[in-house]
């Protein structure tokens, strides 16, 4: 019982790989359309999540399926748990690359008010952060993940300057309103795919030591 209850752990957790790299796909990719005002590319970001919905809820499924033949206990039950929160924070950093694709679907082509440096300089660091998130996960790499909490703070950081550029900006000319929304938008929903990145690699912590630090 026991080789069959791992093997369909593994199985399960294929799976989760297999949604973070697509998560992660999107992430690049809206970031690349709002740079290259590539408004075909956002609309199909937008269906994409359709597919991450789906990933969801088979993993989910899966991970029920397992609880209810094998009863895990202890490390087992947290790394099912585990798997659970995590690709709810996966499915909300779609959703996010979903709420970019729209901001450029919004912005329509027009020009932005200033060069686009700061918000590429974040999608950089969370797309290293998931990436590192996820093989933390896989390598139940500790230091790894502790590593990943901290990288927050430089997405954090980032913001703050971007949020008070553009609010100077926007004192110096209230006609600029609509764009310095926008990209305000665009980086708060950065700064949540970080937070979500920091909530996966929190809950490998918990799943080696049974602590969230």
């Amino acid at each position: 019982m026991r080789n069959v209850f791992e093997q369909e752990l593994r199985d399960v957790t294929t799976e989760v790989i297999k949604m973070a790299k697509k998560v992660d796909v999107m992430l690049n990719d809206s970031i690349k359309a709002l740079q290259e005002k590539d408004l075909k590319t956002a609309k199909e970001i937008i269906n994409r999540d359709d597919v991450i919905d789906k990933m969801e809820l088979y993993i989910e499924d899966q991970c029920i399926s397992i609880i209810a033949k094998q009863s895990p206990v202890a490390r087992d039950l947290r790394r099912i748990n585990t798997i659970l929160r995590m690709i709810n924070d996966l499915e909300r950093i779609a959703d996010h690359c979903v709420n970019i694709s729209k901001v450029v679907i919004a912005n329509n082509g027009r020009d932005f008010i200033k060069p686009l440096v700061d918000l590429p300089r974040m999608q950089v660091i969370c797309s290293e952060m998931i990436d590192d998130a996820i093989t933390s996960f896989m390598d139940e790499d500790i230091n790894k993940a502790r590593s990943i909490v901290k990288r927050d703070d430089e997405v954090d950081i980032i913001y703050e300057k971007i949020y008070v550029e553009l609010l100077n900006m926007l004192t110096e000319d209230s006609g600029l309103k609509d764009q310095v929304v926008m990209l305000l938008l665009i980086g708060r929903y950065l700064e949540r795919i970080a937070d979500h990145t920091t909530n996966v690699a929190e809950r490998t912590i918990y799943m080696m030591t049974g602590q969230f630090t």
